[in-house]
């Protein structure tokens, strides 16, 4: 599909907070992403379950804009993001573009990536102030709002290196959250995590779920937390959705095989 086909902005009746149209990525010769298809409604959660290599985690990474693409195009709240217009038609988008495009996605990474000079709230506050332009007060009220709402409030004038993983994965996430984004990426937010913290985290994401309509993409490799919290379970094998569905449909009635393996092998491995 030439990039002529492919609209400039996605009609208001048929507009999810994200669409991946056709995507393919490659490295070289081998396709990580094979022409997905994949939309995400406004306020849904979507997890993102699958074996290593099935393009999971590229899914996230392609909205982050830290990968381009080599096929397709991806929208994002109905604009394209990883094109621009150009004269009517859509080219590659340019670092102007992706960077103001970016502004509306926030991302958790597995490794919280915190400022280590800079504390809690500090880490917080950085990018309100200097990719948004807010006032510091406003800025320091939102950080502070944000932290309280994660349990980290009485840690704020605490640098990263004084917390536990627990605590800097979720001050990890008021940050994100401080950037106002319409859709929200974690990405395996609790694997570096020790056991007993684990819940420390799910329970804010739960909450976040429960009581912000913030557009969701997870990938987890916890299916009891992808079961209890999510919209939708999207199963990747091979660069494609090989089956998705409800949690209950997909993990209580798995259709396909490959999904059949996969989630009986985790079983044992849990």
């Amino acid at each position: 599909m030439d990039h002529g086909d492919y609209p400039l902005e996605l009609p208001e009746g048929d507009r999810p907070m994200v669409r991946f149209m056709n995507v393919t990525k490659r490295y070289g010769s081998l396709t990580v992403l094979d022409n997905l298809c994949l939309d995400v409604a406004e306020g849904e959660m979507v997890t993102v379950i699958g074996p290593s290599g099935s393009g999971k985690t590229t899914v996230l990474r392609m909205l982050m804009t830290l990968e381009t693409i080599n096929g397709g195009i991806i929208y994002v709240d109905g604009k394209p993001l990883t094109h621009m217009e150009r004269n009517g038609r859509l080219v590659p988008a340019d670092e102007r573009h992706l960077r103001k495009m970016r502004s509306s996605i926030g991302m958790c990474f597995q490794h919280f990536n915190l400022f280590p000079h800079m504390t809690a709230l500090q880490n917080c506050m950085e990018g309100p102030v200097q990719v948004l332009g807010l006032p510091k007060a406003e800025a320091r009220a939102r950080s502070e709002e944000l932290l309280e709402m994660v349990g980290m409030i009485e840690k704020k004038d605490q640098h990263p290196s004084r917390l536990s993983g627990g605590q800097q994965q979720r001050v990890a996430i008021a940050r994100a959250l401080a950037m106002r984004p319409k859709v929200m990426l974690f990405d395996e937010v609790t694997s570096a995590l020790d056991p007993e913290v684990i819940g420390e985290v799910t329970n804010v994401i739960r909450r976040l779920v429960g009581e912000h309509n913030l557009t969701m993409l997870m990938v987890t490799h916890q299916m009891g937390f992808a079961r209890d919290i999510s919209d939708r379970v999207c199963f990747f094998y091979r660069g494609k959705i090989e089956e998705q569905g409800p949690p209950d449909q997909l993990f209580g009635n798995p259709q396909r095989e490959r999904t059949q393996q996969f989630l009986s092998a985790v079983k044992e491995a849990d």
